[in-house]
């Protein structure tokens, strides 16, 4: 799976999240809860809805390979890749 297509993966479950988040200028090297502004509840959804929608289990001690667009997309490219063929 091409990382691009992991961070819309993550851009989409973002908006989902947070519906008024604004993902137009998201950078991939800055952490996303200081871009958008999100509370650790937030970042919780995400990692659910993770789960929910892809079956990625993402153990706590992981939660700091989540913390920007660019180590999202390193982290989950293998384990979606494995689930999905996306």
């Amino acid at each position: 799976m091409v990382e691009q297509r992991v961070k819309e993966i993550v851009l989409g479950i973002i908006a989902v999240v947070a519906p008024d988040a604004d993902l137009s200028g998201i950078r991939g090297d800055v952490r996303l809860r200081d871009q958008l502004d999100m509370d650790s509840m937030d970042f919780l959804d995400i990692v659910m809805e993770l789960r929910k929608r892809y079956k990625i289990e993402v153990p706590k001690e992981d939660y700091p390979k989540l913390a920007t667009l660019n180590s999202c997309a390193e982290y989950l490219a293998p384990k979606l890749q494995a689930v999905t063929a996306v």
